[in-house]
């Protein structure tokens, strides 16, 4: 115990011997590892957002009528395919309605299912929006609205407005930002649609509603689901799409081919409808970690060098500790002692500045027309980073430590004082 206690003592007096180079290494440490938990905040806190602002708007499964081509043709039929050989050219496709058949029955059977937590209808009508002269190509689409807002967070993306007049108001309208632009309208004003069939409507503009899209925010508007079946001369049945948001989104697939199998659909599921943005997510997170751990690495070997010097330089105090009996084992403890706790204070630091980083950040105005939900830069204040960290800072600095210390334990005194 008393061995310990002198252990310690030595390392204490060395460490403050050299202040300014051990503040040197606490700094590599310090820095390194308050970058990594920045970098790693912002990054994953990134991919995060933008894996929420596509998962929280994107239905686990569309249910819908796909146009497809035929797949028998009557000629084949008659013929027999293996002594014949026909070739059909320009052939037509199956003929479908736009609605999905027996949708109330389909919805009210998904509501029951015990892996679905909501499914939701829409009535999509194409129509052009008429400001004098100008008629312009949109889609309007009708929808439960209470739903849409539980399901997919609707009511973020109304930036203007009420998103419940859809509910107070039969005849009013969530227009699209890029619609309200170009025809210079805003809430209060009435805009004038015209369905396929010719026929006029006076909707009441209640909101704006902004996707962050411009192709969509340019066409897309919302109205009530009966207001989009009036517009469409349809009936109450009358149901373009059925939007199904699962309790576990690793369902999705096997759940869709489930759909198209026992009702005649097509089913798309989220993993398909968004394979492009899955991929760039992960190059994201690779990209994240790398950077991450080539900073930690750098700042490890930064700590080598440190800690090397200051053994070279300690070359006298090496040799005077064996002659006076200490063994090879003591000297190597003292100097990784030295090395851990450089590594703790560092770490300690390190963290600090990580945590106080990311905070600022977090707090740094963010808003763009390209993410209307966003107000601050997004960080994640995941504990693994900071833990993280910590670990690679107690193991970088020991094994730092350890090599220079295995080297100053096999020194002979007697070299280093004749050399003298």
């Amino acid at each position: 115990m008393d061995r310990l206690r002198l252990i310690l003592d030595i390392s204490k007096t060395h460490l403050l011997a050299k202040k300014k180079q051990t503040i040197v290494a606490a700094l590599g440490v310090t820095f390194g590892i308050g970058m990594f938990i920045i970098m790693m905040s912002f990054m994953t806190g990134l991919n995060i957002l933008l894996d929420g602002l596509v998962l929280n708007r994107t239905p686990h499964i569309q249910i819908y009528n796909k146009t497809t081509p035929t797949f028998y043709q009557p000629v084949d039929r008659y013929f027999n395919k293996a002594s014949t050989i026909n070739e059909i050219y320009s052939i037509k496709p199956k003929s479908r309605l736009e609605r999905i058949h027996n949708a109330l029955p389909i919805l009210s059977e998904l509501k029951k299912n015990d892996k679905v937590l909501g499914a939701t209808p829409q009535a999509t009508c194409k129509v052009f929006y008429l400001a004098g002269s100008n008629n312009l190509n949109g889609v309007i689409s009708g929808i439960e609205v209470n739903e849409e807002i539980r399901l997919f967070n609707f009511n973020e993306y109304v930036v203007e407005g009420d998103v419940n007049c859809l509910i107070k108001k039969k005849n009013s309208i969530l227009l699209g930002s890029g619609i309200a632009k170009k025809l210079s309208l805003s809430v209060g004003d009435n805009i004038q649609v015209s369905s396929t069939s010719g026929t006029n409507f006076s909707l009441n503009i209640g909101g704006i509603y902004q996707s962050g899209l411009a192709e969509v925010d340019d066409i897309q508007s919302f109205v009530n689901l009966n207001m989009a079946q009036q517009i469409l001369n349809a009936g109450s049945n009358h149901i373009s799409r059925i939007h199904v948001k699962l309790k576990d989104i690793e369902k999705a697939v096997p759940f869709s081919h489930l759909i198209e199998n026992i009702y005649d659909v097509e089913a798309l599921d989220v993993n398909t409808a968004n394979a492009q943005f899955d991929t760039g997510s992960d190059i994201r997170t690779l990209i994240s970690y790398a950077v991450s751990i080539t900073l930690l690495i750098v700042a490890g070997f930064g700590i080598y060098n440190i800690l090397n010097m200051f053994i070279y330089e300690k070359m006298n105090d090496i040799a005077i500790l064996k002659a006076t009996g200490f063994t090879g084992k003591d000297v190597m403890y003292i100097f990784i002692i030295q090395a851990l706790f450089i590594g703790f204070i560092g770490a300690i630091l390190g963290m600090a500045i990580g945590y106080g980083g990311s905070v600022i950040i977090d707090n740094i105005k963010f808003e763009t027309e390209a993410l209307p939900t966003i107000k601050t830069y997004p960080i994640n204040y995941n504990p693994s980073f900071y833990i993280l960290g910590f670990l690679f800072a107690t193991i970088s600095t020991f094994l730092a430590g350890y090599f220079p210390a295995k080297k100053a334990q096999k020194i002979d005194p007697i070299e280093i004082i004749r050399g003298q």
